[in-house]
């Protein structure tokens, strides 16, 4: 018969009571409690006072918070197509879940339609909004991070930054073919706490864009914002892509601690080399490892930079392996071999960057209408782009509030 939980009731709507049956349950029944998430973080609220709608009033029947609301739930619950929208217009859990009115009224109103939906994606897109689902984003995260410790703030917090090609099926504007992933692409950059997986922030950029285009400007303003809104010390933790020294000029520029991974090239391995020689004796049953404590300077480096060395060997490998990070925290604080156990936590960001592929299946889909130039076509794919991580912030955040309440 399946275990039933005692019935709740949201609340947005003293009407409705959820039940939830193992035999007999909606599969989208998740809306109402994401819903609940949505209003407890107050970030429908915060957009409707700071988004500038320019769309004729007489055309529009909902309110922005309905139409907002439509746009991450659905997302949230993999309705994540625009079109969805028209074959949920009846659904009574939907027009519950996303309604102002409370009581039995919603099921009497309409939902929102593609042909509204549509336009708010570029209202939302504009220059006077962009910044506003921006910060809607970070103000969910920082609603998490203080919902489970009765409003206690981190001190810390370590930010990953991340690509994440995302494949376009068709010719969007701004996206372009790339030969390693053998497709259409954006590039966008994503920006994590990998520690607690929340998604602080994206900003797209053309397929063609390299791995560390604008991050020298995008990296030191999100780690400014999220030092206000949290007051936690924020350091940076980066890959190879981004270790350019445009980005690490602009960090230490700002004071911010950062972590990277260097490219292996010539000039590191001629640095590495008095340290990998393979020890004397037999070789080692399990692997081993060695971290060394270097400076180099790079030719487009104005001055050396802190770089610890890691040596590996392995069973059954005439050869010793190494890698090389660089950073700027001080050697007092973090010697060579707790700078490699941070930046190893790196793996937890990659495998959150994962759900969110997999999970959201994020897609940009927004092609060229009419007159539309690339840049309003790319400002509709990031909007599309920050919907889809507010969809998975508002998963995380129930998911691991659910889990604080049952470990």
């Amino acid at each position: 018969m399946g275990e039933s939980v005692s019935p709740w009731t949201p609340s947005c709507n003293g009407s409705v009571s959820v039940q939830l049956s193992g035999h007999a349950t909606s599969s989208d029944s998740g809306a109402l409690l994401l819903r609940e998430a949505l209003d407890r973080s107050g970030v429908i609220e915060a957009l409707e006072d700071h988004l500038v709608d320019r769309r004729h009033p007489l055309r529009i029947r909902h309110s922005l918070a309905n139409q907002l609301r439509t746009l991450v739930l659905q997302r949230a619950m993999g309705w994540i197509d625009l079109s969805d929208t028209d074959t949920l217009r009846r659904d009574p859990l939907w027009q519950l879940a996303c309604s102002d009115a409370r009581g039995m009224t919603p099921l009497a109103q309409d939902r929102p339609s593609q042909a509204t939906l549509s336009p708010l994606l570029t209202c939302l897109g504009r220059n006077d909004n962009i910044d506003a689902v921006h910060e809607g984003l970070l103000r969910l995260v920082v609603w998490r991070l203080t919902s489970l410790k009765n409003g206690e703030r981190p001190e810390q917090l370590t930010l990953d930054i991340d690509g994440l090609p995302i494949e376009v099926h068709g010719h969007q504007g701004g996206s372009a073919f790339h030969g390693l992933y053998g497709a259409r692409i954006y590039s966008p950059l994503i920006a994590s706490l990998a520690e607690t997986g929340d998604m602080v922030g994206g900003l797209l950029r053309e397929g063609n864009a390299g791995p560390a285009e604008n991050a020298d400007t995008w990296i030191p303003h999100l780690v400014r914002r999220l030092n206000e809104s949290t007051g936690a010390s924020v350091r940076v933790r980066i890959d190879a892509g981004f270790t350019d020294n445009d980005t690490l000029e602009a960090l230490e520029d700002r004071g911010i601690e950062y972590l990277g991974r260097l490219r292996s090239h010539s000039g590191l391995q001629k640095l590495a080399a008095p340290y990998l020689k393979r020890p004397r004796g037999r070789p080692p049953e399990h692997p081993r490892e060695w971290c060394h404590d270097l400076e180099y300077q790079a030719g487009s480096w104005p001055a050396p930079r802190r770089v610890v060395l890691v040596v590996q060997e392995r069973p059954d490998d005439l050869l010793l392996h190494a890698f090389f990070l660089v950073t700027n925290l001080g050697k007092f604080d973090w010697p060579p071999e707790r700078v490699l156990a941070l930046y190893r936590k790196r793996g937890s960001a990659e495998a959150h960057m994962g759900e969110v592929k997999s999970a959201l299946d994020v897609h940009l889909s927004s092609t060229d209408r009419g007159a539309s130039t690339v840049q309003d076509v790319m400002a509709r794919n990031e909007v599309s782009l920050l919907l889809s991580l507010y969809a998975y912030q508002v998963l995380h955040g129930l998911r691991r509030l659910l889990e604080s309440r049952t470990l």
